[in-house]
């Protein structure tokens, strides 16, 4: 599928991995629509992009009004391609989280993203290539200790698309669950960065997530992809015989339970 032209809206673009979307899907020739809480660094990004015919709209999207005035802007632009990028991350034990802590996990990672879609695909049944995008993560099918409440939240984001995937099969709508590994954004704070070295983890680049993303969505299927080697081994493995897993990670969790102390 050409890109170029394409009207692509972003959620969670003021972020690392949604900063370096955006940059590439601009090389590609698409026109955005680029939302996120933050107006500055949305500001920023805009002032970075060629041409004219990228969008802002700082918004946040636990609101209902705000979420409406995201869908009559995609309507306005004529958006045919979704990219639910938003997404939160925290390092701690189950213990050490709060009531709102966990509220805010599920809201931001699983909840705004299903309420998107529910309202965008009757906009994109309309179109000639429509695509929903969900970014998750290696950690929605790798349960992973010091992770709780992120692993929770992608898990159910991998199910609903997929579930998603199986109800819009009989449409033209193609959907998309895209499984970055650890990237060097701020949704990795220095807690999560050191662990990962203590822990000989890999860690891609923002612009090595977009530009994988981009290729994926060139291509005209829907698709499950993981990104990173052995990361992709790890979720064959976990769903086959978990066990190994199990005890792989054991090891690991004297080095997790330092860096969540």
């Amino acid at each position: 599928m050409k890109l170029q032209d394409k009207c692509v809206l972003l959620t969670g673009a003021s972020g690392g991995i949604g900063y370096a979307i955006a940059k590439a899907l601009d090389i590609e020739g698409c026109q955005l629509l680029l939302t996120g809480r933050n107006q500055e660094k949305l500001q920023g990004l805009l002032n970075t992009l060629s041409g004219n015919k990228h969008q802002i709209l700082c918004a946040d999207l636990t609101l209902t009004r705000d979420r409406q005035q995201l869908l009559t802007r995609a309507k306005q632009l004529d958006c045919e391609i979704i990219i639910n990028g938003l997404g939160v991350n925290q390092l701690s034990l189950l213990t050490q989280a709060t009531d709102s802590q966990i509220e805010e996990m599920m809201v931001i990672n699983l909840q705004i993203p299903i309420q998107l879609c529910r309202g965008f695909i009757p906009l994109l049944n309309q179109k000639n290539d429509p695509t929903i995008v969900n970014i998750g993560s290696i950690l929605g099918s790798i349960g992973y200790a010091g992770s709780t409440l992120y692993c929770s939240s992608k898990f159910g984001l991998r199910g609903f698309t997929e579930s998603l995937r199986r109800e819009l099969a009989d449409t033209n709508i193609r959907v998309i669950y895209f499984a970055p590994r650890a990237t060097n954004t701020e949704l990795n704070n220095q807690k999560n960065q050191a662990m990962n070295q203590a822990l000989g983890n890999q860690v891609d680049e923002p612009s090595v997530v977009a530009n994988t993303l981009v290729h994926l969505l060139k291509q005209k299927r829907a698709v499950t992809y993981y990104l990173g080697w052995p990361e992709k081994l790890f979720v064959r493995l976990n769903s086959l015989f978990p066990r190994l897993v199990d005890k792989a990670l054991l090891k690991q969790l004297p080095i997790i339970r330092r860096f969540t102390a």
